[in-house]
């Protein structure tokens, strides 16, 4: 397709290494190896032309600047998350249409002043220190924070008196996996512990976490431990409080596909923990509550259902079923006002339902239409309870209700400079490769039909049991305005369907979803929506892998790619990043069978191993400081698709500066990279 305005040059030829290893007897080339250090000088060197290239290209686009005035007017809005209750008092944030960053707020009750908590506009003057997780204490007069650097993962826990506004001093190293959980009287909390000592080697790090609890006013030194590391790092380790403080959880997940849960009752000695599941090849989340565990499972029901435990007779054989398996795909399961709210997915949409504490149905929330429910934020000894709501054309709606009656009263809402009236949404279905049935779901403006001609972009994910669901997002609106067509698909290795639907994607079956994608391709083809040349295909992290392997698999189904923070050397990917805690899902390289799956489909491999190949245009989303899936793979699979391409489509790497693996947390650097894809796609499909 020709271009609206010139191209810039390309950059310089990047040098090959002549770097091979022998695997299980199987020559694996890596000429681009030199590229995994990102500190040596020439690395250095070699991102910055190629930001600068990407830069060009990109500031050239027609369509830019138009669409950067308009995304400033969709992403600077007011709007506020579902409350959290404490003690009386609500803490909830608050995105506020002239700041760059969410604000922490809390109030006494409903009425009560506003007041900010934590502003994090304020914590740095060029915007690169990040809120990470907070968590008030349940009396609410303190909260637990963490803070972190550029956005990524390692943070730093800090502790904030909610009355005055002032830290308390406690400041605790190696928050990177923390997720405070305070006991009731507010006098301390568990948290997980990763070291932060530079000899252990960053792949194994994860192994090395341990679980600690905290006492206000103590020196981190003086934590007191409550289960070692497991030396593992294909696990992660954590615990839980009850809100009665009576019990605290033990949990070991192995992955995303199994858990290990003790439990114990705290006291001044410290935990003595008893097996609840142990060793069971299942997912198991537990709570208590007025002397009793309720547990949401998947063992013997892929689609999970919940189970009522004695802690004086815990074995596996003694649960008793309150909610049994059903169609639908059962998410979530609290209790609120002594009710079980329960969250199920039915078709890859939000059903919400309140039943008594014997599993029997009370009511069906009335949601608004075919949307998502966020997490339902509630207390045992509550009625009260708020969540949040969105669909592909309804921006987010905050809800209050109290059980156990299920009446929806509006709390909140977001307002968007936008008319969404005219966007359709429908769920079609089609077959893969493999004949099983998939869905998707199809957005457009209502006067766009099956031309065979109008852009389209493919969105998919497929992976870590992760569900797509609808949900709003403004950055697609201009694409739609323009009559163009937004699909997302519900791959195997997701979560949609249960866990059956998962495993049917991972390990072994990790094909299975790139069968899935290109499909999905094939039917917005053949159903008549678009045409090759009209189709980009859209996906990062997993999903940067599910682009990757489409554009080395079906480029022929697509005319762009957009690949953002991507796995995609599939030989090397545990060896950086948090790479070995995905072992679980993906496979060992080091293991002979697991190494030649990953191999065969391995998107960095596949370019070596195919020169001049037509390519679709590549525009790769990068971030710098991404300390979840190193950039490594992004650098090395555009150093060599660009050897590969036998096409004159650009191969465009953009590197966010001072972003971790979700990318800026600032509202401009959002709009300056949407308005980057966006003309890209524009550009290259004639939207």
């Amino acid at each position: 397709m020709s271009h609206a305005c010139p191209e810039p040059p390309e950059p310089p030829e990047t040098k090959r290494g002549d770097d091979v290893d022998e695997l299980f007897g199987v020559r694996v080339a890596d000429p681009y190896r030199w590229l995994e250090d990102e500190h040596a000088d020439d690395v250095q060197a070699w991102m910055d032309v190629q930001g600068a290239h990407a830069r060009a290209h990109l500031d050239a686009l027609p369509a830019r600047a138009e669409l950067a005035k308009r995304f400033e007017q969709l992403f600077y809005y007011d709007a506020v998350s579902p409350p959290i209750e404490r003690g009386g008092c609500l803490f909830y944030t608050r995105k506020r249409a002239d700041a760059e960053k969410s604000i922490v707020y809390w109030r006494e009750g409903e009425d009560g002043q506003e007041t900010v908590l934590f502003d994090p506009n304020t914590m740095s003057e060029d915007g690169t220190i990040s809120l990470g997780v907070w968590v008030p204490s349940w009396e609410g007069k303190l909260v637990a924070y963490a803070l972190r650097e550029n956005n990524a993962d390692e943070a730093t826990l800090h502790v904030r008196d909610v009355a005055s506004g002032d830290d308390t001093g406690d400041v605790l190293e190696g928050a990177k996996y923390a997720h405070p959980s305070w006991l009731p009287d507010g006098s301390g909390f568990y948290y997980t512990y990763l070291p932060t000592d530079p000899d252990i080697d960053v792949s194994e790090r994860p192994g090395h976490a341990d679980v600690r609890f905290h006492r206000i006013g103590d020196d981190q030194t003086d934590d007191r431990p409550v289960h070692p590391a497991t030396h593992n790092p294909e696990t992660f380790i954590g615990a839980s409080a009850s809100r009665d403080g009576a019990f605290v959880f033990l949990e070991i997940a192995h992955g995303w596909n199994s858990t290990d849960v003790w439990f114990a009752r705290p006291d001044a000695a410290g935990e003595s923990f008893t097996p609840l599941a142990v060793g069971v090849d299942a997912l198991f989340y537990a709570g208590a509550w007025d002397g009793r565990f309720y547990v949401l499972t998947n063992y013997g029901a892929p689609r999970y259902r919940v189970m009522r435990v004695d802690p004086a007779a815990p074995a596996l054989g003694d649960w008793v079923e309150l909610v049994a398996e059903s169609d639908a795909t059962l998410e979530s399961a609290r209790i609120v006002g002594g009710h079980l709210v329960l969250g199920y997915l039915r078709d890859a949409h939000s059903v919400l339902q309140i039943c008594t504490l014997d599993g029997a149905r009370v009511c069906t929330l009335p949601l608004p239409g075919l949307g998502s429910a966020g997490a339902v934020y509630g207390e045992p000894d509550r009625a009260e309870a708020y969540f949040g709501y969105s669909s592909f054309s309804e921006p987010t709606r905050i809800f209050r209700f109290d059980v156990p009656d299920g009446e929806l009263v509006e709390w909140a809402r977001v307002d968007i400079d936008a008319d969404t009236s005219r966007i359709v949404t429908e769920q079609v279905r089609f077959a893969s490769k493999d004949g099983t049935e998939l869905t998707m779901f199809l957005l457009r403006r209502d006067d766009v039909s099956k031309s065979g001609d109008n852009p389209t972009v493919l969105y998919g994910y497929g992976g870590f049991n992760v569900s797509m669901t609808p949900a709003f997002s403004p950055s697609i609106l201009p694409w739609l305005d323009r009559g163009g067509v937004y699909a997302v698909a519900n791959l195997r290795g997701g979560g949609e369907y249960g866990e059956d639907w998962h495993k049917a994607g991972m390990l072994a079956n990790k094909q299975n979803v790139f069968d899935d994608f290109c499909a999905a391709a094939h039917y917005l083809i053949d159903a008549g929506w678009t045409r090759p040349d009209k189709l980009a295909i859209r996906g990062g992290s997993n999903g940067g892998l599910l682009v990757g392997a489409a554009m080395t698999q079906c480029s022929e189904l697509f005319h762009a790619v957009i690949c953002a923070v991507p796995l995609l050397d599939m030989v090397r990917y545990h060896l950086f990043g948090s790479g070995r805690t995905w072992i679980p899902e993906y496979g060992n390289p080091e293991i002979e069978d697991e190494f030649r799956v990953l191999h065969a489909y391995s998107p960095y491999q596949k370019l070596e191993a195919r020169a001049s190949l037509n390519l679709p245009a590549l525009l790769m989303l990068a971030s710098d400081s991404d300390d979840r899936v190193d950039p490594m793979h992004a650098r090395k699979f555009v150093a060599a698709a660009r050897w590969a391409n036998a096409s004159d489509q650009p191969m465009l790497l953009r590197i966010e500066r001072q972003a971790g693996h979700g990318g800026a947390d600032m509202v401009a650097k959002q709009v300056e990279q949407a308005a980057d894809a966006y003309a890209f796609l524009i550009d290259q499909l004639g939207a």
